[in-house]
């Protein structure tokens, strides 16, 4: 953040060659803006800014980020200006001209001890059950359920979107449980067919239809002094939901084609990525049934609404990955974690899963870069920290707010920023140029210094 567009320049392009990603702002309130948007590791800063003293800025910097490193580097640095500087929380200050060796040496070693006290202060948050892994406050409170539940023989119905990890919970309850010992038994009730479902839960005898040349046990069967966990139970037919509550109430059944009962003893756990009283007023789910399941219902929340987690869950995929595909993949680049970020994750921890898996075989470097990520199709939406618009902003300012979120959700693409603000991208191009946005990268006409209308626009 410099008042001098050929020093963010030179600046921009000495660290983008060492592989960081850089935002320049050559005035205060683009700085603080971005600053709030951008979230970056370290912020180096002049002393002299065009509409306000240097100091005064870092002091609203460190408001809002107060563990963020702030390097100052300026040719005005004064006696009183330097001990000012410092006592508003500046982590350096260097003295124009500075060589770049010194100067990258100076941000990689903040950056580095940044990343190390963050590491260090997140590891005692993490919670950890079974195969779960956590510093959500949502995921605590339901590790909490989980340990008061699992202890019991209460049937629990487990709720949450594809992807969320609701077979982990039931893995962990089971684990937890006095049946730890005998098996969990696992039933997907949508990816069997219905007219063999029946046959697969309770079995059937010698004869009982076409193909059963022998007698078969059934998975409520083997269930036996353990647990069965039936995934998908609002795709089940009705007929079994049926059959399903009497097994509840009796603990015991009748396979198909047998004129016999078997008695079991299980604990069952089922879920369901459905609303459940959606279910039951569109008759997917008996009433009944589902009145006997949800004695414990635990929600598992969506990727989307416990963000904390997914630098956990990626480093712990790429720890996983790497390993078993042997690749010298070590971590994940600060660029490459922000396009994670901005997706709004549909698929949940599985779509994260998978997305790591592939950046791991395709990475080309020690750590993952935004080209080793899948093209990703929905992103959230980016908003400054607290409530979105900065508090005493004018109306110009929440325009620049709005057009520097909008070129970073879509990566700086100048086309399809204009499309999602609904303005002509000459518009947006004369905008650029009245709040000084464009980057150093960003092509320039030789004559009138305007950004080029570049039509392909791929990378802005």
């Amino acid at each position: 953040m410099d008042d001098d567009l050929q020093t963010t320049e030179w600046l921009q392009q000495l660290f983008e060659s060492r592989g960081y990603e850089v935002r320049t702002a050559n005035d205060a309130r683009t700085s603080e803006l971005l600053s709030e948007l951008w979230r970056p590791d370290v912020v180096l800063l002049d002393l002299i800014m065009p509409d306000v003293e240097g100091v005064s800025l870092l002091r609203r910097l460190k408001m809002h980020a107060p563990s963020r490193p702030v390097v100052i580097v300026s040719g005005e640095a004064t006696v009183p200006r330097t001990v000012e500087a410092f006592a508003a929380g500046a982590a350096t200050l260097l003295q124009k001209p500075v060589t770049p060796e010194h100067l990258v040496q100076v941000v990689e070693q903040l950056t580095r001890s940044s990343h190390e006290e963050i590491a260090a202060s997140d590891s005692p948050d993490m919670e950890e059950i079974g195969r779960l892994q956590t510093v959500s406050p949502h995921m605590r409170r339901l590790f909490h359920t989980i340990r008061k539940v699992a202890p019991t023989d209460v049937n629990v119905l487990v709720v949450g979107e594809n992807g969320t990890g609701k077979e982990l919970v039931a893995a962990a309850i089971h684990d937890l449980s006095e049946r730890r010992s005998a098996t969990l038994v696992k039933v997907n009730c949508a990816a069997i067919p219905a007219d063999l479902l029946e046959s697969e839960l309770f079995g059937h005898s010698r004869g009982a239809f076409t193909d059963a040349a022998a007698e078969r046990k059934g998975l409520f069967e083997m269930a036996h002094r353990g647990s069965i966990f039936l995934d998908e139970i609002a795709e089940m037919p009705p007929n079994l939901q049926a059959k399903l509550l009497r097994v509840l109430q009796e603990h015991e059944f009748r396979p198909v084609g047998s004129t016999q009962n078997v008695h079991t003893d299980f604990r069952l756990i089922c879920a369901t990525n459905a609303d459940p009283d959606e279910a039951v007023r569109h008759g997917q789910l008996r009433e009944d049934l589902y009145f006997r399941l949800n004695t414990i219902l635990l929600a598992v929340p969506p990727l989307r609404e416990r963000p904390e987690d997914l630098p956990l869950l990626a480093t712990q995929f790429l720890r996983t990955f790497a390993s078993r595909y042997g690749r010298n993949v070590e971590g994940i680049a600060p660029s490459a974690m922000r396009v994670l970020e901005q997706h709004d994750w549909p698929g949940n921890v599985r779509e994260l899963e998978h997305a790591i898996e592939r950046a791991v075989i395709l990475s080309r470097d020690t750590e993952i870069k935004p080209a080793d990520l899948p093209a990703f199709g929905r992103t959230r939406e980016i908003k400054a920290s607290g409530s979105g618009i900065p508090r005493g902003c004018t109306l110009e300012e929440v325009e620049r707010l709005a057009i520097l979120q909008t070129l970073e959700l879509t990566g700086w693409n100048k086309r399809a920023t204009a499309d999602i603000l609904g303005i002509h991208r000459p518009t947006l191009y004369n905008k650029l140029r009245k709040y000084r946005l464009w980057r150093t990268e960003d092509r320039f006409h030789r004559g009138g210094g305007d950004p080029i209308d570049d039509s392909k626009d791929g990378a802005a």
